[in-house]
């Protein structure tokens, strides 16, 4: 029997509520399954529902120590079932509504201990970031919290700073600068140098959160007191690995409670055998046919499509769509789109027009949902068209695939920035796309010598990640010391 086994350790595993949060989660937690923890997972009921609608209605059963249980987000209820939740309205609810019914739960779930002996009593919180009403929960039980940051260490460095971005009131001048039309031209591309570990950062690099000028905005509010919570963390995990990001996690390393990379999580957990695994239970919010693609990328050569997907938040504005069709359309280039169902806002097509159907039904393919991971790793993958957020542009690192970067907001502009100058796999289309961008850059990136050049890069990384997860690899070596030394608590 292991130590976890005789100890009955019960983790209570909650993530942010939106795509990109759930997935890292799960990772997470199938992995301290395996390492023998009681789990309950925590949805919010509006993502549990979703769940069960994309995945069927026994997709989240579970199993006698994988449990799942749900809390109110607070917000009111919603007919819109098949989107992810306008994300300043859900953290300000989240941030004010969950504890309460968070605190209820842990006491059901100690209760069931005490009345049948099945559960075992909660012994440690793994928490999202986002969701850090939890650490004070984890206090009140005293019991270890562990945070889980499912962005890139980047990312939350340049959300570390911002208390002190704020008091300095360079951004708070800078946006009346812009809005009495004082900026000269590319103020935005500005590089600052102050920020320890965001080397030549821009000023448009920063998180997009912290350029407001009202003081009650309420992601801003929701971001300060989230790095506050921070501190009080026991230990904190991010999804990355120490080759791709030494020095953002050396200085985090001296803001922070002890900071563990343990990435790329998807990498740890395909070193388990599935037999071992709760492999039937699923995180994708959207239902999609794995089949129907990977068969029509088996019809491809290797290296000649292009994937383009913008992630599970960012939405487009009609012109925005149909610039991105035409520059895919006149690359002459194959084509993968993941386009949502509420991706592009106020449209009545999902596609541009019927001559863009024509121009391109012979080498382009648009879905609602793809399983992304599978989709990367293809043979017939040869660039990423992407948003820049840390799943997908971490699993683009692993496939070894090289990247154009459209950032849409929070710490997507400083993974592309990385992406672009640090690791040199990555091109940065304009914010205002126009056709003629995306066509030069689609071209350059599959046909051209930096193309080539970043691809080489991105196996580079490839093979670091792959060393990262190996049995004495850095994220291998540090699951086992946070499992040991911060949700067990045992001495080192």
């Amino acid at each position: 029997m292991s130590s976890v086994e005789e100890i009955r350790a019960h983790a209570v595993c909650i993530p942010y509520p939106a795509q990109g949060h759930v997935n890292p989660m799960l990772k997470l937690a199938k992995l301290l399954h395996h390492k023998g923890f009681h789990v309950t997972f925590v949805n919010t009921e509006f993502n549990h529902r979703r769940l069960l609608k994309s995945r069927g209605p026994d997709s989240l059963d579970g199993l006698p120590d994988f449990r799942f249980e749900t809390i109110p987000d607070g917000l009111p209820p919603s007919d819109a079932d098949d989107a992810t939740q306008d994300i300043p309205s859900l953290s300000d609810s989240i941030r004010k509504t969950c504890l309460v019914s968070f605190r209820s739960l842990l006491a059901k779930l100690n209760d069931t201990h005490v009345s049948s002996n099945v559960v075992p009593p909660v012994s440690c919180i793994v928490t999202d970031l986002g969701m850090f009403f939890a650490i004070d929960a984890a206090e009140e039980l005293g019991i270890p919290v562990l945070l889980l940051w499912t962005a890139s260490a980047c990312g939350f460095l340049g959300y570390a700073h911002s208390p002190h971005l704020v008091q300095r009131g360079d951004l708070t001048a800078m946006l009346k600068d812009e809005r009495e039309g004082c900026l000269p031209n590319g103020y935005m591309e500005t590089t600052i140098d102050w920020i320890p570990g965001l080397k030549k950062i821009r000023l448009k690099d920063l998180p997009s959160f912290l350029f407001t000028l009202d003081p009650n905005d309420i992601m801003l509010n929701f971001i300060l007191e989230m790095i506050e919570k921070a501190s009080k963390a026991s230990a904190i995990v991010v999804n990355t690995f120490d080759a791709l990001e030494r020095e953002a996690l050396d200085t985090l390393s001296s803001m922070f409670p002890p900071i563990y990379s343990i990435g790329p999580l998807h990498w740890l957990l395909n070193q388990i055998p599935q037999k071992d695994l709760v492999s039937n239970i699923g995180s994708n919010l959207w239902k999609y046919e794995a089949a129907d693609c990977l068969e029509w990328l088996n019809s491809k050569e290797p290296n000649s499509v292009i994937y383009v997907n913008f992630g599970s938040v960012a939405d487009l504005t009609p012109p925005q769509m149909v610039e991105f069709a035409w520059g895919l359309a006149n690359s002459k280039k194959a084509f993968l789109w993941v386009i949502r169902p509420d991706m592009v806002k106020d449209a009545s097509l999902i596609v541009p027009d019927h001559e863009f159907v024509i121009e391109t039904k012979d080498r382009g393919i648009l879905l609602s949902w793809c399983p992304q991971e599978h989709v990367l790793s293809h043979p017939s993958i040869g660039g990423f068209l992407t948003h820049s957020g840390w799943n997908s542009m971490l699993e683009s690192i692993c496939a070894g695939v090289p990247v154009l970067c459209w950032p849409f907001f929070a710490d997507q502009q400083t993974n592309c920035r990385f992406a672009c100058v640090e690791w040199g796999i990555g091109m940065e289309i304009d914010r205002n796309v126009k056709r003629d961008e995306v066509e030069r850059l689609v071209r350059e990136l599959m046909d051209e010598e930096k193309g080539k050049e970043m691809r080489k890069h991105a196996m580079e990384w490839k093979k670091m990640a792959e060393e990262a997860v190996g049995s004495e690899g850095s994220s291998n070596l540090n699951l086992d010391k946070v499992v040991k030394e911060v949700l067990l608590q045992l001495n080192p």
